[in-house]
């Protein structure tokens, strides 16, 4: 329902504040999660794993070339499950291993919870977290398949069928769930997936593979699925972000906004909370780099100082202009020329204030000019309400 709440409000379309270097760590530490969740798979193996992964490998690579018709990771599947078979390689850890497939449909069914305060204040929490993780990371899928595919989804849409896929699916005692990234890159990188018939009939054949021929998937060795997820994340990162051609010329501030994005993603596996920190990260240099291009002239004629004020003013370029006047030093008349510039924000109203101040402090008359009609009008509604500066 959060979700769904989200999406009234439209918090989808805030995607497009995501900068490029916070989508490429996004990408970057996804294809690291990945290839880690495989390490398990490949510490205290029989030797056979690596040897079928290194097949599968194999097999994932050339067959592409061969042909496009049929999928590599369905073929590599297909051929590493009856190589084990016929071999009789039961060492071998296969999918029954990791767990009991289940033998029936899910049922309808109205969960036991009982509807109270103290439960709401329970779940709440749990529940507003989730939906925001959920919400972000499908978000992210959805924008990173619009470029892969040169496609534009409806973020908004996306965020409805998510809440009201949650809703439904927890009446068929399923668990909360968002955009599955990895099994996305598969089916758009790897299999060629291009709409979202491809989406519908992966979910049909999970449920006809689990459901009916469960026991023909619990023979499926894991080392044919370690050999797709390596296959994914290697051709999900973006190789291009560190090349040393690209990192020369690329602003040092970019590459520490995906620096940061990758090394909190990857360090508390949560592909949200990096972006959250990369945006910020983003953000901050930004008001920094901007702020820098703030300057200010001083020109005397007469009996009247000029100034001009070029660049944006709003608080992280404000703050610091009330020290580029020269008070004591100027004639009875200051004009301050704002023709080139922007008043942003309530920081910028106050530092125009206090010059003023500070000026009529010493007798002397000063003018604004120059401001264009929207800044004047925030201007005159902040200016002398904002107490001392």
């Amino acid at each position: 329902m959060i979700q769904v709440l989200f999406a009234v409000l439209g918090v989808a379309r805030l995607m497009r504040f995501i900068p490029r270097s916070v989508m490429v760590g996004f990408v970057n530490a996804l294809a690291i999660l990945i290839f880690l969740s495989q390490m398990p798979q490949l510490i205290d193996v029989p030797w056979a794993v690596y040897v079928l992964v290194a097949v599968g490998l194999g097999i994932l690579f050339v067959w592409p070339r061969i042909t496009r018709a049929v999928p590599a990771p369905l073929i590599a599947i297909v051929l590493l499950t009856a190589a084990v078979v016929v071999f009789g390689l039961s060492a071998v850890p296969n999918v029954a291993d990791q767990g009991e497939l289940p033998r029936s449909l899910p049922e309808l069914l109205i969960p036991e919870v009982p509807l109270t305060w103290e439960t709401l204040q329970i779940v709440a929490p749990y529940a507003f977290a989730a939906a925001l993780v959920g919400l972000l990371e499908s978000l992210m899928t959805a924008k990173l398949v619009d470029d892969i595919t040169d496609t534009r989804s409806r973020k908004t849409r996306e965020a409805w069928g998510l809440g009201v896929a949650n809703i439904a699916s927890a009446f068929f005692g399923g668990t909360g769930g968002c955009a599955m990234i990895g099994q996305t890159m598969i089916n758009v990188k790897t299999s060629g997936g291009r709409t979202r018939i491809s989406t519908f009939l992966a979910g049909v054949w999970v449920l006809i593979l689990v459901v009916a021929l469960g026991d023909i998937v619990g023979l499926i060795p894991m080392a044919a699925l370690v050999a797709v997820m390596i296959l994914v994340s290697v051709s999900t990162f973006d190789w291009h972000s560190i090349r040393p051609a690209t990192l020369r010329r690329m602003p040092l501030s970019e590459t520490f906004v995906m620096l940061v994005t990758v090394v909190a993603t990857v360090w508390t596996h949560n592909l949200a909370i990096g972006v959250v920190l990369g945006v910020l990260a983003a953000m901050v240099l930004f008001a920094r780099r901007v702020a820098h291009f703030t300057t200010v002239s001083r020109t005397v004629d007469g009996d009247t100082a000029r100034y001009r004020v070029d660049g944006e003013l709003f608080f992280a370029s404000s703050n610091d202009l009330t020290t580029q006047f020269e008070y004591a030093a100027d004639p009875a008349h200051v004009v301050i020329d704002l023709s080139h510039t922007h008043v942003w924000d309530a920081s910028t109203v106050a530092a125009l204030d206090a010059i003023v101040t500070k000026y009529e402090q010493r007798g002397t008359t000063v003018v604004l000019e120059g401001m264009s009609d929207a800044a004047a009008s925030f201007h005159g509604r902040l200016s002398g309400g904002l107490g001392s500066a």
